[in-house]
């Protein structure tokens, strides 16, 4: 037998009992279409998270206040107190001690309640410099951002986020018009386009002002001069890694500190996030890969199965075939053929749901999910190696019937 007259066959013996066969590759349908989608949220969700960090802006460093020890001797987490001021923003801002660092943008931010129209609505009330808009990247849907006149004279000027703009005016053009935050009568100068929302915050839903007019009109008392959080922006991608040691060096020496380890504020930049978050998703996706392909090996024990009970059906027609000449690596051939056609069949089918799913879980989820080709063609190479694999025995067993005990057998 030839190659064609072998895939003749082999098909004609499976399509004849179609309904076991379906039931045989059930398992190995359902294993490559759970290993496509786990692959594709894995990808999906890596995905997310690159953008939601991109979200933040380019090349960008983030300070967080770190604790500062206090009278009882306890030292307590990074963010459990205020330790960074604007006169650390304003250093950082120097050419001199800090060439790479192109852009700072420090962030005061309070939760405050607006008013207008007589609605009411509180939200993130962020007090910045004019630089903030650049360094987040962020861009405007309507109006204009305030600028460095408007920090100067602590100007009651404020930017608001989409969301905050609806619920404020509804859909009216709100530039120009009057929002009172926390008592205080602000002008309105421009909305933010929407960007989403980050792992901790809505980013439509906020209101920047000027962050002058906001520690000193808003805010006021001792902390006015502290900030929540510096945003510095390197001059490129290259010069990142030496931003963050000027910017390190610089809040050291203002701090007073001399051991790194000791700092009381924590600079992460975003290739940490996004080494952090993609090793994390690594991980998870290697894991319930691994637990998909145990899917996979029960499919592949239900090729065998199925295949030994087609050996057993079939045994006086191999003993016909080798009486009339068939060598054993023929017989063999025949089976091993039958058993990838199922294997295929399984992967064709298991791909074709997990490009399904990939098109459905996003909606269900609220997560993106990536169809992979290579993870599709390594599904299909896949399955037809189980077909083979956990066919060899069946067709081992096949090729080795004596033909007068085959053709004995009732």
């Amino acid at each position: 037998m030839n190659w064609t007259e072998t895939l003749h066959t082999a098909w004609s013996a499976v399509r004849s009992h179609a309904l076991r066969s379906l039931l045989t590759v059930l398992g190995i349908l359902i294993g490559i279409a759970a290993v496509i989608l786990t692959v594709g949220l894995g990808l999906g969700t890596q995905k997310d998270v690159a953008s939601q960090i991109d979200s933040l802006g380019s090349n960008l460093l983030i300070v967080s206040p770190g604790s500062s020890t206090d009278s009882s001797g306890m030292r307590g987490g990074f963010g459990t107190a205020t330790t960074l001021t604007l006169a650390d923003a304003e250093a950082l801002g120097s050419e001199t001690s800090a060439p790479d660092i192109a852009a700072v943008a420090p962030e005061k931010t309070t939760s405050l309640a607006l008013e207008a129209n007589d609605t009411n609505w509180t939200t993130s009330v962020t007090g910045t410099t004019a630089s903030w808009v650049d360094v987040r990247a962020r861009e405007l849907e309507v109006g204009s951002f305030f600028d460095e006149e408007d920090v100067a004279s602590a100007a009651r000027v404020v930017v608001l986020g989409s969301e905050t703009a609806t619920e404020l005016f509804g859909r009216t053009n709100v530039v120009g018009q009057t929002v009172e935050i926390d008592g205080t009568p602000f002008e309105v100068v421009g909305v933010l386009a929407s960007a989403g929302s980050d792992s901790s915050s809505n980013l439509d839903d906020i209101a920047v002002a000027p962050i002058s007019t906001v520690a000193n009109v808003l805010v006021g008392g001792t902390s006015a001069s502290s900030v929540s959080t510096i945003y510095l922006q390197a001059a490129s991608a290259d010069q990142l890694a030496a931003a963050y040691q000027e910017a390190q060096a610089v809040l050291l020496n203002l701090h007073g500190i001399t051991d790194a380890d000791s700092a009381d504020f924590s600079i992460s930049s975003q290739e940490a996030l996004v080494e952090t978050a993609t090793s994390i998703y690594q991980t998870l996706t290697i894991l319930l890969t691994g637990i998909a392909a145990l899917s996979l090996l029960v499919g592949g024990i239900g090729v065998m199965n199925i295949m030994l009970v087609s050996v057993t059906e079939r045994t006086r027609e191999i003993g016909l075939r080798k009486a009339l000449g068939a060598p054993p690596w023929a017989i063999r051939r025949q089976f091993l053929t039958e058993a990838a056609i199922l294997g295929l069949g399984g992967g064709i089918l298991g791909a074709l749901l997990g490009a399904l799913g990939t098109l459905v879980l996003p909606a269900l989820i609220g997560s993106s999910v990536v169809l992979s080709g290579a993870a599709v063609a390594g599904a299909l190479g896949v399955s037809i190696a189980i077909g083979i694999v956990f066919g060899v025995y069946p067709a081992t067993r096949a090729a080795r019937l004596a033909p007068i005990d085959a053709l004995r057998t009732e």
